[in-house]
């Protein structure tokens, strides 16, 4: 009787559903096609030197490398992300591939908000706020004789947030376009860099352990603003993974353990309206839903800022 009673429900939830419409199939479309083209003008706008801090990073870069010719191999690596090669727009890339198969996510709800992720991923404003942190380390590396773009001054924003040195690279500690935390032989999770960008542990030459940055890191974009639309499914749910992981370790050892995303730390300066409409990084922590395949990311369904009658907005 109960199996009887389980079925006429099943089925009048699903007449149901097809009585009132479900046009998620349509808007995953939609966007997957203004996805793709956003991304097209968003390669040709970097290639034409139309994102301002696309462009600083390539003058940046080579400024740095004619004057420290020892850095020249790893300016080189991080002048990429001034263009449309770089690891960052080919991780949009790669994202908006893995967006177009279904079965890489439980239900169309997490489909369509990864394709809305990506949407505003490609704005031109926030790409060129995101790039803020790459120009930040080179700045940064310049013993102040480059301009800092889009956050306060290392000496101002560390007092601010009473955070410790983690050295040269620190902006992009965290970011899974970099390097990745990987475990210890005793449980700890360190940060190990990408190819090139292993330069920077030799400029600082002593390792970053994850919960000592989760409580002392300083202020960069990726981390404190643009997280939630810069990071694919798989890398979230490789975040919340070790903040679980090391959480638990804490727990057993009668010790607290924040997220590194708990608390926003402050520093940022002239944002576009873009980015400060973001949802904030740590509202993703903690849920723990997986996305089917190798792809997972928090269960929460957030609301896009862009939408018409079908819910999707066209743009420009």
């Amino acid at each position: 009787m109960a199996g009887i009673l389980t079925r006429i429900v099943t089925v009048l939830m699903l007449l149901s559903l097809t009585a009132c419409g479900d046009d998620r199939p349509e808007q995953i479309t939609q966007l997957q096609q203004l996805d793709s083209q956003r991304l097209q003008k968003l390669s040709q706008q970097l290639d034409d030197g139309q994102i301002r801090n696309a462009m600083l990073l390539t003058q940046y870069t080579r400024i740095l490398a004619s004057e420290r010719p020892d850095l020249q191999p790893l300016m080189t690596e991080m002048a990429k992300d001034g263009g449309s090669k770089g690891p960052m727009f080919s991780s949009l890339k790669q994202r908006l591939s893995d967006a177009g198969s279904a079965s890489n996510f439980p239900g169309l709800d997490e489909q369509l908000q990864e394709l809305k992720n990506i949407f505003q991923a490609t704005d031109p404003s926030q790409y060129n706020d995101m790039l803020s942190d790459q120009v930040n380390v080179v700045a940064d590396m310049s013993n102040g004789k480059l301009a800092r773009v889009n956050a306060v001054s290392k000496e101002t924003s560390t007092v601010a947030n009473n955070a410790e040195n983690f050295g040269p690279g620190s902006q992009l500690v965290g970011n899974p376009t970099y390097g990745h935390w990987t475990s210890g032989a005793n449980g700890t999770s360190f940060w190990e860099w990408y190819g090139m960008y292993a330069m920077f542990s030799n400029l600082f030459n002593r390792p970053i352990y994850y919960d000592n940055w989760s409580r002392t890191r300083d202020y960069s974009y990726y981390n404190d603003v643009g997280r939630y639309r810069y990071t694919s499914p798989k890398q979230s749910t490789s975040q919340d993974q070790l903040y679980q992981r090391t959480k638990k370790r804490f727990d057993s050892q009668g010790k607290r353990f924040d997220s590194p995303y708990a608390k926003s730390r402050t520093g940022s300066t002239a944002l576009s309206r873009q980015s400060i409409s973001t949802p904030k990084s740590s509202s993703s922590i903690g849920s723990g839903s997986k996305f089917r395949s190798n792809y997972a990311k928090d269960s929460s369904f957030r609301n896009s800022s862009f939408r018409t009658s079908r819910g999707i907005s066209r743009g420009k």
